[in-house]
């Protein structure tokens, strides 16, 4: 997966000019750090899994500006964007003037995130764990930093009760099913979800067995290595553009074609964000994904 260069950020950072145009944009840098969050009612929220937690918390009025990823509800599209998760602009989140940033753990880059942080907004990045209980670390952490620890504790019990449902369902397949998650096939190459990866989670979750194995995270396979993991169905988000992967190309990739999941035509799509985001929604996206791959069984 490709992302933007950061190359731009290169010997602004520390610009005294720069820093101190960045900090004058916002009036968050004469606040306290300590105990902004309580106050905090101007919220850009950073990351689709953290944004929907929030909304979920009743927190929809008090955020003003959201990241790329954040699409679900649909009403938070109208909000200002401030750039991908990962490739933020500092400069479109300070020129918000925000009290508050909660973001995903991954947010980024660095350099960004140092910015933000010393125009001194508060700058709270939540636990990324894509498991179950990670799942509600993160609502208890957005909680916190709302200032809205019943409602987390509420929210976090409902969840919590469909998690363990999709993870009791999961214990009992008797037959699992090997899955391999491809989130993209740019050059012909297939990049798969890995060990540790959201995609092995939300496949474990939903009772199957992660195809992919020896590396962690999103990697690219080497056509033996996709033949060697015989993969009984293929899992991909649902996409459109240049990002899209069709059944053509599926089946016309040389080792993807001669996978057990490609001559059944056991091929899944899914919403990236309900498939990964591992928030509220993820019980929901447990038992499609066991639907679409069990039925009525496992």
């Amino acid at each position: 997966m490709s992302f933007p260069s950061l190359g731009r950020w290169g010997g602004r950072l520390h610009g005294a000019l720069t820093l101190s145009l960045l900090l004058a944009l916002t009036p968050a840098f004469a606040q306290e750090q300590a105990g902004a969050q309580e106050k905090a009612t101007k919220v850009v929220s950073v990351g689709g899994s953290v944004t929907e937690i929030a909304v979920a918390l009743g927190a929809k009025d008090r955020l003003i500006g959201r990241d790329t990823t954040s699409t679900f509800p649909a009403e938070i599209m109208a909000l200002p964007d401030v750039g991908y998760v990962r490739a933020l602009s500092p400069e479109g989140v300070l020129s918000l003037g925000p009290d508050l940033v909660i973001a995903e753990a991954d947010a980024g880059p660095a350099e960004a995130v140092e910015v933000l942080k010393a125009a001194g907004v508060p700058f709270v990045q939540m636990p990324g764990d894509p498991t179950p209980a990670g799942v509600l670390a993160k609502i208890t952490a957005v909680g916190e930093a709302l200032g809205l620890p019943e409602e987390a504790r509420a929210l976090a019990d409902k969840v919590g009760a469909g998690l363990a449902a999709a993870e009791t369902r999961a214990a009992a397949v008797t037959a699992p099913k090997r899955v391999l998650f491809i989130l993209s096939m740019q050059g012909g190459k297939v990049m798969a979800g890995g060990e540790g990866s959201s995609a092995e989670g939300i496949i474990r979750l939903a009772g199957g067995v992660n195809a992919a194995a020896g590396f962690h995270g999103y990697k690219q396979m080497t056509d033996e290595a996709v033949l060697a993991a015989a993969p009984d169905v293929l899992l991909m988000m649902d996409r459109e553009g240049n990002l899209k992967i069709a059944n053509d190309d599926v089946l016309k990739h040389p080792a993807l074609s001669q996978t057990p999941a490609a001559k059944a035509g056991a091929i899944i799509r899914m919403d990236g964000m309900l498939l990964l985001g591992f928030g509220p929604r993820t019980p929901e996206a447990a038992d499609a994904l066991y639907a679409d791959l069990y039925g009525n069984g496992g």
